[in-house]
């Protein structure tokens, strides 16, 4: 039969007749196919695409997937995302990608619930708690305080810093919180008792831009930790001795953003326009270049679950076998996955075992200020000096959308646990919230004075998230 007489059009769209079978390849997030290729009707489900593939992949009968062509969701029928490719013909192979989904479902942010008020300089670094529980604020009052999110109150005031306080992490068991000053100073401080342990450690001799704990399924006890600085340099200290074990002279500039991955690497990106990968001995394993300006932003597929993967949802036993296993998990066999983001108003997609990246991402029409993937690694988000937030494809680097809202550079973003949602911060004094599916603004949130410099989303649970900034204020939002 002539391909021609088996479509029917209905509003506009040119749907294949019900009787069609088509051939359907479904193809992993890393380009494998599950199976060589199922003949199916146009009118299979996404549910019953559900069926199949879990069959095909022996996966948790639980296990929901979503499905893709060209990034184009499945939402209905074969026959209609079919019909959004123009270009496809009877005698090919219809290709759709899968990729797992997130179980539980994030509600999102739409009010603020609370100004706390106590900062008596700008707000420069938010970080919940991994169960969402306490918020740690760090400000240029030289203190971090701790927030209690069922009351929204104060629990304490940790003074140790003698200058502005830049950047701060809590420890994968959420005993510990380590920050960095503009003094050069690092501070540990044990949250079961909210005080210094010790005196601040010193060696940098510029301030420090970024702090990393070693992950849980690598270090259980949480002992080392370490931090980078404008002076070029990355220390590694130990939480037991206090004192400073290995200090590499990684860069000739300052080092902008420093990671610590659960390969057992560490990454970091400097304003000498190169991404240097180290093991904790301090050799460097490899030089990542291409940018053509100061690298600002470096992010890993596996952040989120390097952060959270001790800790269950209503559980805050710590399980170290579990962060392990998750670690793995996410990890499918296959190397941590980097970007980058650059003045060069670029972002690059990397592998550490190559010196090349594997996509170059443009778009952006001024510095690219943040970058971070999705919990699931599905996507990425990047924020920059144009007032615009782009999504890319986690896997091949590939432009999916532009989403436009702001009136002012952003600074930071956030995403909800489930990866439905992201949280972006601006220089416009709003925080705005973003639907994945429809690919734009879902919420304004108005609330703040000035501009906006630090939100974070809690990692488990996700009712609340936190901002400061240049008003001295901390917001709390929730649903």
């Amino acid at each position: 039969m002539d391909q021609t007489k088996k479509k029917i059009k209905t509003n506009q769209i040119t749907l294949l007749a019900p009787d069609t079978r088509v051939f359907v390849t479904l193809i992993n997030p890393y380009g494998e196919e599950a199976q060589k290729s199922l003949e199916l009707s146009v009118n299979t489900t996404k549910e019953e695409l559900q069926s199949i593939l879990q069959q095909l992949v022996k996966t948790e009968e639980d296990q929901v997937y979503s499905f893709f062509h060209n990034n184009i969701e499945l939402v209905d029928t074969l026959n209609q995302l079919i019909a959004s490719d123009p270009e496809y013909k009877l005698e090919n192979t219809f290709s759709l990608t899968y990729h797992p989904q997130s179980l539980f479902r994030i509600q999102p942010i739409t009010r603020q619930t609370a100004a706390l008020e106590g900062h008596e300089q700008p707000v420069l670094c938010v970080q919940f708690k991994t169960h969402g529980d306490i918020l740690a604020t760090g400000s240029g009052d030289t203190t971090i305080r701790l927030w209690d999110m069922l009351t929204e109150t104060p629990i304490a005031t940790l003074q140790g810093h003698k200058n502005w306080v830049l950047c701060l992490a809590w420890s994968p068991d959420c005993k510990y919180i380590a920050s960095g000053s503009h003094d050069g100073q690092v501070c540990i401080w044990d949250v079961q008792t909210n005080q210094l342990k010790g005196q601040p450690l010193k060696g940098h001799t510029k301030w420090v831009t970024s702090i990393a704990w070693q992950p849980m399924h690598l270090d259980e006890e949480c002992t080392l930790v370490a931090s980078s600085s404008k002076d070029g340099s990355v220390r590694i200290w130990s939480r037991i001795s206090l004192s400073c074990l290995i200090a590499i002279n990684a860069h000739q500039k300052a080092i902008t953003k420093m990671l610590w991955g659960g390969q057992g690497y560490i990454y970091t990106a400097s304003e000498d326009t190169t991404i240097g990968v180290w093991n904790k001995s301090g050799k460097r394993l490899q030089e990542l270049k291409g940018h053509g300006h100061w690298v600002n932003s470096i992010a890993l597929h596996s952040d989120y679950t390097i952060r959270c993967a001790c800790f269950s949802e209503g559980n805050t036993d710590i399980n170290t076998k579990q962060a392990k296993v998750l670690y793995d998990k996410i990890l499918n066999g296959k190397n941590e996955r980097l970007v980058s983001a650059s003045d060069d108003q670029t972002l690059m997609l990397w592998e550490y075992t190559s010196s090349k990246p594997k996509v170059r991402m443009t778009g952006h029409q001024q510095q690219v200020n943040h970058v971070q993937f999705s919990p699931d690694g599905r996507y990425i988000v990047s924020a920059s000096f144009d007032k615009s937030l782009r999504l890319w494809d986690g896997y091949n680097g590939s432009w999916i959308a532009t989403l436009r809202g702001h009136v002012g550079s952003v600074y930071q973003v956030s995403w909800s646990s489930d990866s439905r949602y992201m949280l972006s911060a601006s220089k416009d004094s709003t925080l705005k919230l973003w639907s994945l599916q429809k690919k734009k603004l879902a919420f304004d949130l108005p609330g703040h004075a000035d501009e906006v410099y630090a939100v974070d989303w809690a990692p488990i649970g996700g009712e609340k998230a936190g901002s400061g900034g240049k008003d001295r204020r901390v917001k709390i939002w929730r649903h």
